[in-house]
Formats: structure tokens, sequence, C-alpha cells
């Protein structure tokens, strides 16, 4: 682009090198876009004025850069409103029964259970532990191939009742010739609150946290 100093100097050369300089900043900068047409404009030689060809190319470009702007602004505006969308959704979930992947679940009322797809049946060690890693229960069940349902009374194996809080299940699987059983795990349980800390929100089950886009089923009122 052929762009003259202020002080009225023009030149193919001084054109060349000042297109090369300054096409990243126009793209990235509008008003400093027109503020070079225009100084080349006020700047040209009457005896060398700028070829029309020139001159329509730049305005193409001009055009464009306007174009990309307002497209950049538009997309903005869409993604604020997606993201208030999603805040709004994820609000929605509060009060309803999620289930999402996972090997961590609240114990509740005496109460926890994961869901479990095994990829045989078998026999399967499961080991129980607390939020700080401690085992508190090991126990031995039977598992069928596919979808099915580990419910846990809380008791442990010194024979007393674990406090209420969140914990993990590990399953050991074998199948009767001694392969290793795949066992994909699943929770569930009441959403009582969403984090918006992060890029997506996160679902509250007491402590803890599932990824919005996470969650496998929903239950209203559940």
């Amino acid at each position: 682009m052929a762009v003259s100093g202020v002080n009225g100097s023009s030149g193919s050369t001084s054109s060349t090198s000042s297109s090369s300089s300054s096409t990243s900043t126009i793209a990235g900068n509008f008003d400093q876009f027109l503020l070079l047409l225009t100084t080349q404009l006020k700047n040209q030689s009457p005896l060398d004025p700028l070829d029309t060809n020139q001159f329509t190319e730049q305005l193409v470009q001009f055009a464009g850069v306007e174009q990309q702007l307002k497209t950049n602004d538009t997309l903005s505006s869409l993604l604020s409103l997606s993201a208030a969308g999603t805040a709004t959704n994820a609000v929605g979930f509060i009060g309803s029964t999620i289930s999402a992947d996972g090997a961590t679940t609240p114990l509740v009322n005496g109460s926890a259970s994961w869901k479990v797809n095994a990829s045989a049946a078998g026999t399967a060690t499961i080991t129980i532990t607390d939020s700080k890693g401690s085992v508190v229960q090991t126990m031995t069940r039977s598992l069928t191939a596919g979808d099915q349902t580990l419910s846990w009374d809380g008791s442990t194996s010194i024979g007393t009742t674990a406090p209420e809080g969140e914990y993990t299940i590990a399953i050991d699987g074998r199948s009767v010739a001694g392969e290793t059983i795949t066992a994909k795990t699943q929770i569930s349980g009441l959403v009582d609150g969403v984090d918006f800390t992060g890029s997506i929100p996160v679902l509250k089950i007491g402590g803890i946290s599932v990824p919005i886009d996470k969650v496998k089923s929903v239950v209203r009122g559940a």
C-alpha cells in the first residue's frame, strides 16, 4: 500500500516498505488503518497521484477489515449470550438428581450406590475409600455382564458405621476364566449447587464436582 510520510514525500520504494510493516497493524486496528489511508491521500504528490487500481485495492482492504471487526464484535456478543444461557441452564439443575461418569459418590442416610457396567460376568473385590484415601471397607461381590447397581450401607470392615461424606469405589473383577473384567462406574446424586469459577459450570453434589458436560442423565425433583 503506497503511504507517504507526513513530510509530503512519496514513491514506490517507501510505499512497499510501509505496506509490509503496517499490514499486521491494519488487520488489528481499524482506526489506524483509516488514518494511514487518509494520510496517504492528503500527502500524495500531484505529479504522481495514487494509481486507481491501487486505491481500489486499498478500499477493498478497508471494507474487509471493517467487516472482520464487526464480525468479531458479533461473535463476542454471541459468546456472551451463550455463556449466560449455559449459566442459566446450570442453575436449573439444582434440586435434580443427575448421573455422570465417576467413582466418588456421597454416603447419605446410610446409603451409597454406584452404577456399574461390567464387560463380563464374574467375581469382584470391591474397595471403598474415604475422602482421605483410607480404606474403610473391602468386600466381594458377584458381577453380571452389563449394567447393574452396587450398593453400600456404610458399614466398615471393623464393624462400625462410616460417617456421611464422599466415598470412592475401586473394582477388581475377574471372570470365571480368570480374565480381567473391565468395570465402568457412574455416580448419581442430588445437585445442591453450581460452581461458575471455571470455563464451564460445575454441578455440586455435596463435595463432589461434576462438569455440566459430563452429565449422563437428569431426573427432576428426584
